[in-house]
């Protein structure tokens, strides 16, 4: 890890000057993580069975409505084993988010929830059990493992998105790996044993060697002791610095302080997850004006309630009942906003008349 230690110049790392004009020419980033309402993970949104254009056409109407511009969007490395389709469904997607006005964050890897994910039809999410179906990207086997052969096979997937969609302008930031560390635990309980820190250190390598035009980031999620070394490998390899933000916001200096370290050098921030109700106090109403007020970029987890289940919290039980108030999300199914002020404050702040 030491070549990618905090402090030092990471190569190809895009100078301070270009990431913000880059934060100049696409103004401030506000929107959501998005999941269509019909689809559990990444998988089932991708996949050529269950790609679901017209629901996606809906509910980024709904996200345009709000004065939503960015999207961030999880990919899967099992999806290159259809790489045509895969594109395809990946240009049309920006299509239609471009047609809504919205540009996309898109995510290549990802350490969260379940650990061994399959291609194929996904099972249907466990009532009440919040991103029961969510896998992550790669494999925990794969990350156990990292061969050659994963290596070769992960960097074709890296490079083939990358590369396919390098001058896309779409395409806003690439975030190359969501929570690095976030092991889980397996179906006893076991905690899961991988080491994030070569799997970031190949996905930024080969995500900076499909030279894409857009800016690379990696969020920093955990702000404790055990994740400082691969907090500082973040940060160091970010063209635009991103982190999540599930806290109050209270807490938001002392967050930017690390992110930034003792002598800030002005390149452009992005919260790319907030928003969870049932936690802290950390709603619309708490965090987007303070993102804006310091033009720092506001991506809230969640748009439609949908199978991802996500307005219920963390660690909620098989057939808990609805949560008050929800976790995650903004809309109903059918497009009735959760709760109206919310929505309202946000056209305020985006700008948009409250009558769209």
């Amino acid at each position: 890890m030491n070549d990618l230690a905090f402090g030092t110049d990471h190569a190809g790392r895009w100078s301070v000057e270009r990431t913000q004009a880059w934060a100049e020419r696409v103004g401030w980033l506000v929107g959501c993580n998005y999941l269509p309402r019909t689809a559990s993970n990444q998988l089932e949104m991708w996949q050529a069975e269950t790609f679901d254009p017209q629901t996606i056409r809906e509910e980024l109407a709904w996200s345009a409505g709000l004065g939503f511009n960015a999207l961030r969007v999880y990919l899967h490395d099992l999806l290159w084993a259809d790489a045509d389709g895969f594109r395809s469904r990946l240009d049309r997607f920006l299509e239609i988010a471009q047609a809504t006005g919205h540009r996309a964050i898109l995510v290549l890897f990802d350490d969260c929830w379940n650990p061994e994910p399959r291609l194929g039809p996904q099972p249907d999410p466990v009532p009440g059990v919040h991103n029961s179906q969510w896998v992550q990207s790669p494999a925990v086997s794969v990350k156990q493992r990292w061969s050659d052969a994963d290596r070769d096979r992960l960097r074709a997937y890296v490079h083939g998105v990358v590369a396919h969609l390098a001058q896309h302008p779409g395409v806003v930031l690439w975030d190359v790996y969501n929570e690095p560390g976030n092991r889980g635990k397996d179906a006893d309980g076991t905690t899961l044993d991988f080491d994030s820190a070569p799997i970031l250190r190949d996905v930024v390598a080969w995500t900076r060697e499909a030279d894409p035009s857009q800016p690379l980031t990696a969020g920093v999620w955990k702000h404790e002791a055990a994740f400082h070394e691969i907090n500082a490998a973040q940060l160091a390899c970010s063209d635009v610095l991103s982190f999540h933000h599930y806290s109050r916001i209270e807490k938001l200096p002392d967050v930017l302080a690390r992110l930034q370290g003792p002598a800030p050098d002005g390149r452009p921030l992005v919260c790319t997850e907030h928003l969870a109700r049932t936690l802290v106090n950390d709603t619309v109403a708490t965090h987007l004006p303070e993102f804006k007020r310091r033009g720092i970029g506001a991506i809230n987890w969640g748009l439609v309630d949908g199978r991802s289940q996500t307005k219920f919290p963390w660690g909620s039980p098989e057939g808990a009942p609805e949560p008050d108030p929800w976790h995650h999300d903004l809309f109903h199914p059918d497009g009735t906003p959760y709760r109206q002020e919310e929505v309202d404050l946000i056209r305020t702040l985006t700008g948009v008349s409250s009558t769209v």
